[in-house]
């Protein structure tokens, strides 16, 4: 990858994002987890099996990925160079979730802004794990305050940074093993084993880029709130809370955004009708309100904005 095309990707994903009408590789890397669990549940039962059925999961899927891209820019370059060169772009783009993840945080914001708790319920049920049935308004905003902070890791941070180090085939190696962690990388009965390999290797891969956003957060709140106390409140945060969330990687960037805006997140959420309580992250020095779902999509671009600068210069070097 070369600065131009880092640019031209992330300027791609930013105009057409993810239509639905469109292949995209990160759906098939799903089809491909579904139909792979579905064989392997029809024969193996032991907790061992499962196991190694999934680690061959978790390393097999972005292999495939990584040579399967690879191959498709090189049959397209060996076309023509022009058409390797559209193929290279839209493939980069499709790694990067910056569109999506501001269509799917304004769907929550427009129903709340319109007091509309039913639709902005089902809207955050989209981008979040949790039950959302229940949720008020303030816990609909934590909710996605969190998601956006994490995601600004794993869904946009993350694949520029693999861009960079390792251009498109490393981009998709990546937004396979993430995919497996969606889909299949759960502490619950049924993915225990068989997800325990697609898990740890996704907090493995994520574990720079998680910290690397959440100094980006530290830098961008300064600029976003035009106060150089949301930085220091954000790096505070950040040292303080970051470690404290039960992964290794999405309490860096929840910690940061939480100290930037000045809003507590964590506390108590539920999953299939089961309590779950996270640590807090930060200080409630405001009252969470949709103004703070704006203000984290404002620190996740400047972030953004950031990490592109930096994989210029890097790939300037």
């Amino acid at each position: 990858m070369t600065a131009a095309d880092v640019i031209s990707a992330c300027a791609l994903d930013a105009v057409i994002g993810d239509p639905r009408r469109f292949p995209h590789p990160v759906r098939m890397m799903g089809s491909a987890s579904v139909w792979f669990e579905q064989v392997i549940r029809a024969s193996c039962r032991r907790p061992l099996a499962l196991r190694i059925a999934g680690t061959v999961l978790a390393l097999g899927l972005p292999a495939v990925a990584a040579i399967g891209g690879w191959a498709v820019i090189a049959v397209a370059t060996g076309i023509h160079e022009w058409i390797g060169f559209v193929v290279n772009l839209w493939l980069a783009s499709t790694v990067l979730a910056w569109r999506d993840l501001m269509d799917h945080s304004n769907r929550v914001l427009d129903a709340l802004r319109q007091t509309d708790l039913v639709e902005a319920r089902k809207a955050v049920s989209l981008i979040v794990g949790r039950d959302t049935d229940p949720l008020s308004e303030q816990e609909i905003v934590r909710a996605t305050v969190e998601t956006v902070a994490e995601s600004a890791s794993d869904g946009v941070v993350a694949p520029l940074f693999y861009l960079t180090l390792g251009g498109v085939p490393l981009a998709l190696a990546f937004k396979a093993v993430s995919t497996l962690d969606s889909l299949v990388g759960h502490q619950d009965d049924q993915y225990r084993e068989f997800g325990w390999a697609s898990a740890r290797l996704d907090d493995l891969l994520n574990w720079i880029p998680s910290r690397l956003t959440g100094w980006l957060m530290v830098a961008a709140g300064a600029i976003v709130m035009r106060d150089l106390q949301a930085a220091t409140r954000g790096a505070t945060v950040l040292l303080r809370d970051g470690h404290k969330h039960a992964s290794p990687n999405s309490g860096r960037p929840e910690a940061a955004m939480a100290g930037a805006i000045g809003v507590q997140l964590g506390g108590e959420s539920y999953y299939d009708g089961k309590r779950v309580v996270r640590p807090y992250l930060g200080e409630p020095v405001h009252a969470l309100s949709p103004n703070h779902i704006e203000q984290a999509q404002r620190i996740m671009s400047v972030s953004y904005v950031l990490g592109i600068a930096g994989s210029i210069v890097c790939l300037a070097l």
